[in-house]
């Protein structure tokens, strides 16, 4: 943790006391850090802690959403981000939301620049949270103590250097995590008997574990795998990872970056994927487990200290280094879009960053007296969601060449979050449901195009293109329908059934009976060993055919203070 603390505030030696060096640092980053923090910054806590705990109650399902969104991620790299960063470098703007405007300050920049705020505070308190959780099993600490340590880290890494601080962070402790997660696959996978006893174990606990279909979906299995291709392309929605874009100088260094990228992130997902089946069989049997807390836990019960001391140290350093990614980019949201007036005011932009870094702080407090709130995984998906929703419709509609109006941009906006945040109070968002970028971005793609029917019909809604004629639409959908319809046929013949399980709230009604096979009262002197026997013997009858399916062993003691 010292190292990666030093590596950070090694910047203050080269930083440029200008904003424009704090918040892109001076758009002149190299490929490779630009790229392992990237990794660094889009996997974070999420990937040790969330994705962890979600494989671990899913299974092999959980493929879908590494190779799904893994394929969105890549069109965003190859099409997105070099718009983002084109518009970028021409208009010399520092934030994403600036890039739904024309011009700074606009009320369109300003209520993405709101919205992007809340959601990376929220992003931000996630990544808080997993430290605490990664301190609170290995440490036996309390998760607010990791929280608030978190906090001043966060803190100390954008005062140091800013983003050239955290990217450099990021790079270090990606190449560790790498380094970490490889060591602890290989004992992880050796501790369960090799693969076959990964797979055994997991047969053992529950048939739906192993297989790729997940059982019970609400909606069927192509919108539920699309809304993790949407996830995948949501990241060029996320104003943290894009300001890694737009540290890159010229359109060979993004290709060069988007090589690293994948050839860096894609083993890690592998090694995650692992770890996180192995956490299931070797605590899947224990009542009650946090499932988000298998890595650091296997990590405890199966490495060496220096180890557990590494590992560690890449859970907290890659949580901390994208919180403060994600303060400074709500940073740049706040002085460049909401109060332009701020944008070369170096002083009062290291205040907006305090301010903001206290309110996720607060965030992720608050969450760990809601029933759920402390969940990685659920903060995560909100987040992530919400911000591609928002951003990634008005992108694709603007790379195309339409140039919305405030009204209309902004009406896109309010459709898009409300479709977030109504399909996750619907219930509609879970583990069996619809991940909400569908609702999210299909909520703002539809306003657009009633928007653009009613106010200016005469334009075409896909800008410089032209909608196809009846027969090409037909063939589009058909290109996308026949697809779709031999999954779904798939998911019917292959799936698990309704009988074998699923993810869910179950209640088991028992009929019981207890017998008291013992009790007593016992001196024991210090020094002395006690050992209790128990038998079955004195019960007569089983009503319930012999099945003990519990044994309760109460022990009160007191001391003997006057015993010399």
């Amino acid at each position: 943790m010292s190292v990666f603390a030093g590596v950070g505030m090694a910047s203050i030696y080269v930083k440029q006391d200008t904003t424009d060096d704090y918040l892109v640092a001076g758009r002149g980053m190299h490929p490779a850090l630009a790229a392992l923090s990237a990794v660094s910054t889009w996997n974070s806590g999420y990937m040790f802690i969330g994705f962890i705990g979600f494989i671990y109650l899913m299974g092999y399902s959980v493929i879908w959403l590494a190779l799904v969104s893994t394929a969105g991620q890549v069109l965003a790299w190859i099409w997105l981000y070099k718009f983002i960063q084109e518009e970028g470098q021409e208009r010399g703007l520092r934030s994403l939301s600036s890039l739904v405007a024309e011009k700074a300050g606009a009320p369109e920049a300003k209520l993405a620049a709101v919205l992007s705020v809340l959601f990376l505070s929220v992003y931000a308190a996630a990544q808080l949270t997993s430290g605490g959780k990664a301190l609170y099993v290995m440490m036996g600490w309390s998760e607010m103590v990791g929280i608030l340590i978190g906090f001043v880290l966060v803190v100390a890494y954008c005062y140091a250097g800013g983003i050239r601080a955290s990217i450099w962070t990021d790079a270090a402790q990606s190449c560790v995590m790498v380094v970490g997660s490889t060591i602890l696959c290989w004992i992880a996978v050796d501790t369960v008997g090799g693969f076959g006893g990964l797979h055994a174990g997991l047969e053992a606990q529950n048939p739906m574990l192993t297989n790729f279909y997940p059982p019970d979906l609400k909606f069927g299995i192509s919108m539920w795998a699309f809304a993790f291709f949407l996830g995948g392309l949501g990241v060029a929605g996320q104003p943290q990872v894009v300001s890694r874009v737009m540290t890159l100088g010229t359109d060979s260094d993004r290709k060069q970056a988007m090589i690293w990228f994948f050839v860096w992130q894609t083993p890690f997902i592998v090694l995650m994927f692992i770890i996180g089946l192995a956490s299931r069989v070797l605590f899947g049997s224990f009542g009650g487990f946090d499932a988000e807390l298998g890595l650091p836990t296997i990590a405890m019960a199966t490495m060496p200290a220096i180890g557990v001391g590494m590992v560690l140290a890449s859970i907290f350093a890659a949580t901390m280094s994208t919180a403060d990614s994600q303060v400074l980019a709500c940073t740049a949201a706040i002085t460049d879009d909401i109060k332009p007036e701020w944008r070369e005011d170096h002083k009062t932009t290291k205040k907006v960053t305090l301010v903001v870094a206290a309110f996720a702080t607060l965030i992720s407090i608050g969450g760990l007296y809601i029933p759920g709130g402390d969940s990685v995984f659920a903060l995560v998906v909100l987040a992530v969601y919400g911000l591609g929703g928002i951003f990634i419709p008005l992108l694709t509609i603007r790379w195309m060449g339409y140039k919305p109006d405030s009204t209309h941009s902004i009406a896109m906006m309010v459709a898009a979050f409300t479709g977030v945040i109504g399909w996750i109070l619907l219930g509609f968002g879970g583990a069996d449901g619809i991940f909400p970028s569908v609702p999210g971005m299909g909520a703002a793609f539809a306003t657009h195009f009633i928007m653009n029917a009613i106010r200016t019909p005469d334009v075409s809604s896909l800008g410089r293109f032209e909608l196809p004629d009846q027969k090409k639409m037909g063939a589009i959908a058909a290109a996308i329908l026949i697809p779709f319809c031999a999954f779904e046929v798939s998911y019917l013949v292959a799936g698990p059934s309704n009988s074998s399980g699923g993810v869910g709230h179950y209640v088991v009604t028992l009929q019981q009976e207890w017998h008291t096979l013992g009790e007593g009262t016992e001196y024991i002197s210090d020094g002395e060993t006690l050992t209790l026997e128990f038998d079955t013997d004195s019960i007569e009858s089983w009503p319930n055919g012999d099945n003990v399916v519990a044994v309760d062993l109460v022990l009160l003691y007191s001391e003997d203070e006057t015993s010399s």
